[in-house]
């Protein structure tokens, strides 16, 4: 949470939002009598030493991991909640005879998932057409050939998205793409605790093989690990991916050969359908020149049992069982340390949600999203712009010029809430009842063919990149949207019965980190209207780096792994929007006070501890070890608990709110904590 500018808009409480017959109807908040969970607070923890785990200890002590979950928290049981009901939903059309239509389609792909005997019945047979093709591999241009067809893996990756430079038309993009393991920290780092990863996933390769029926296993998995190592050492750190300008290349045709002349671009971006393309915006250059290289110095035989093991590997969930328990034992057991595979029909509700989202989606906001839900957040994310047109217009290190850009980007802020206004036209896709297979080649097929049809035609910003069945938000830079799927607008993070001061401390900080986004390290870049364009003079550039620098600095000293730090850099952009969102939903609070008058005092909380609470509550998730060391070595977000004690210490309201003082382990002395807005 990929959560008028002008006079002193208050933010009116929801529970005042509410029409008289709904607010009857939503009288009792979800969560204890006022929207915060007391029973899974630790009040014997000193706030100012560990207030997430004062809000939150009793519930991390108590709360039990589910056996085929890698994390626990709120967000968990929203997601939970949201299977069940798109289940309901895909179940419903795999049994109806008369489903027609997307409606069949759904239904056919979600059955063919489903039918577990078949698919142990059908072994590797699915499987041979696209072998084969491997096979038949002989030349660097066959090679290359592959690389550029849906379903293989390549070792540059191409996209379609709106460029960078003027974002109303389309762009292809190119860039490394995934490996084997999560990172190529998996393949570098030393240490033995990444030695029995690594040889995990040796064991892994082996045995897919094995059970593919390829000869000479073992030594192939030598091979394959030894060319995914250096696509490893060429590739660039997560962190520095993160660079929009460093990413930012605009080539030709003459510049792609140049950058890798051991790559025929002209076929692969002719059989990806990109022939007449006269412009490919390159990433990681340096990875791109060097995975070009690897053409030259890696046999072709080598490339074809890399693919043979990719193709079988990324696809073993559709495969006979021993294929997905294999996947299931490495990918989660060994590393995110869940014990149990997740019931079928769990995963399968993920497979269709990945390949037809927006049609599940369709009948999943029938089904469960109220419009009143859309005008509320309405009224939410337009005090909100209010509270930061304040911020930033107060912004003393800002000088008029940049503050004035920052103002515009701010009003053309464009929101989405619940759902798209249009869908995708899923008509083409082809499904099988049969050959779940062939439905997630398709799959991956349609969704290219989609992206294709796009280039030549103005950016269609109506589209969404989560469905509505999905628990998260997203802020967008290219269009400079920000976009709530309903599945987010629930208790706890959205609750009309709550008390004020709670809403404001959950979907308001969310709604603040979103917009803050448009102001982090990376989303400054961009102006108003999405181009990427250096709007900032040097001198307020230069005051904004070094506050957010500051904010690296704190984030590199957290350790919630032994040997194991949050890297700051890579979490600038998500610590930079908890932080200014969360000060932004404070000061839109702090606006509803003055013109409703001081709340009173409830269980002992006064309005401004209730903000807080509600904040860190919101943040009540935890993860297992090893799905918490995935996350420090490849996720921008830092984990919950950071997300919580790491903000909270640098601003002033909290300190008066707790009465923290010098001597408490969260305590920074004022010149110390970092504000931006």
């Amino acid at each position: 949470m990929k959560m008028s500018l002008k006079g002193n808009v208050a933010l009116v409480a929801l529970v005042l939002a509410l029409s008289p017959a709904l607010a009857a109807q939503a009288a009792q908040p979800k969560f204890g009598t006022w929207g915060v969970d007391y029973p899974g607070m630790d009040k014997a923890v000193k706030p100012g030493d560990d207030f997430w785990s004062y809000a939150n200890g009793t519930w991390n002590r108590t709360t039990q991991f589910a056996p085929d979950r890698a994390s626990a928290g709120v967000g968990v049981v929203l997601a939970d909640q949201a299977e069940i009901d798109v289940r309901d939903i895909v179940d419903g059309l795999a049994k109806d005879p008369n489903a027609s239509g997307v409606d069949r389609k759904v239904g056919a792909f979600y059955g063919a998932w489903m039918n577990q005997a078949a698919i142990d019945a059908a072994g590797t047979r699915p499987l041979q057409p696209y072998l084969a093709k491997i096979d038949a591999v002989k030349t660097r241009d066959d090679l290359v050939r592959l690389f550029a067809t849906p379903g293989y893996a390549a070792p540059i990756g191409v996209g379609i998205i709106p460029d960078f430079a003027d974002p109303t038309h389309y762009v292809a993009f190119a860039g490394q793409a995934d490996l084997g393991l999560p990172d190529r920290d998996y393949y570098l780092l030393p240490g033995a605790k990444y030695d029995a990863i690594r040889a995990a996933y040796r064991a892994y390769v082996v045995k897919i093989q094995q059970l593919a029926g390829f000869a000479d296993a073992q030594a192939r998995a030598d091979r394959i690990i030894a060319l995914e190592t250096r696509l490893a050492t060429d590739q660039w750190p997560v962190a520095k991916r993160r660079d929009i300008q460093a990413i930012y290349h605009p080539m030709d045709r003459a510049k792609l050969t140049a950058l890798a002349p051991q790559f025929n671009w002209p076929l692969f971006l002719d059989v990806q359908g990109l022939g007449n393309i006269p412009t490919v915006i390159a990433a990681e250059t340096s990875a791109i020149t060097a995975a070009g290289q690897r053409l030259d110095d890696v046999p072709l035989s080598t490339w074809r049992e890399y693919l043979a093991y990719r193709f079988v590997s990324d696809n073993a969930s559709v495969l006979p069982k021993a294929f997905d328990d294999a996947r299931f034992d490495f990918y989660s057991h060994t590393l995110n340390d869940v014990p149990v595979q997740r019931e079928r029909w769990k995963r399968g509700v993920q497979m269709v949600n990945g390949a037809m989202g927006e049609a599940v989606g369709q009948a999943y906001i029938a089904r469960h999203y109220p419009p009143e839900s859309e005008r509320q957040m309405a009224e939410l994310i337009e005090n909100l712009r209010s509270a930061y047109a304040d911020k930033i217009g107060h912004a003393t290190w800002m000088d008029d010029a940049t503050r004035k850009e920052a103002l515009a980007k701010l009003a053309a802020f464009e929101p989405r809430t619940g759902h798209p206004v249009k869908y995708i036209d899923y008509s083409t896709i082809q499904i099988s009842p049969s050959d779940p297979l062939a439905n997630a080649i398709n799959a991956q097929d349609f969704q290219w063919k989609l992206e294709l049809s796009r280039l030549g035609k103005p950016v269609d910003r109506s589209l969404w990149t989560m469905t509505p069945q999905t628990v998260n938000a997203y802020y967008n830079p290219l269009m400079n949207q920000i976009t709530f799927p309903a599945a987010i607008l629930q208790p706890p993070y959205f609750d009309p019965a709550a008390d004020p001061a709670v809403n404001y401390g959950e979907i308001g900080a969310i709604i603040g980190h979103e917009m803050g986004h448009g102001f982090d390290d990376q989303g400054r870049k961009f102006d108003a209207s999405g181009h990427l364009r250096d709007w900032w003079s040097k001198g307020t550039s230069d005051s904004y780096t070094a506050r957010a620098q500051r904010l690296v600095g704190q984030y590199n000293g957290y350790e919630p792994i032994p040997g194991t730090k949050i890297n700051g850099q890579l979490t600038l952009g998500e610590n930079l929007g908890d932080l200014g969102g969360l000060e932004a939903s404070y000061q839109a609070y702090r606006h509803y006070v003055a013109e409703h008058g001081e709340p009173k005092v409830i269980d002992g909380y006064s309005g401004d501890q209730r903000f807080f609470l509600a904040f860190a509550q919101a943040w009540r998730s935890k993860r297992r070890e090893g799905a918490l060391r995935q996350q420090l070595l490849t996720d921008p977000h830092s984990p919950a608990e950071f997300r919580v004690n790491g903000i909270v210490r640098n601003v002033d309201a909290w300190y008066a709110a707790f009465n923290v003082k010098p001597g408490d382990k969260l305590y920074l002395p004022p010149e110390e904590r970092v504000h931006v807005w």
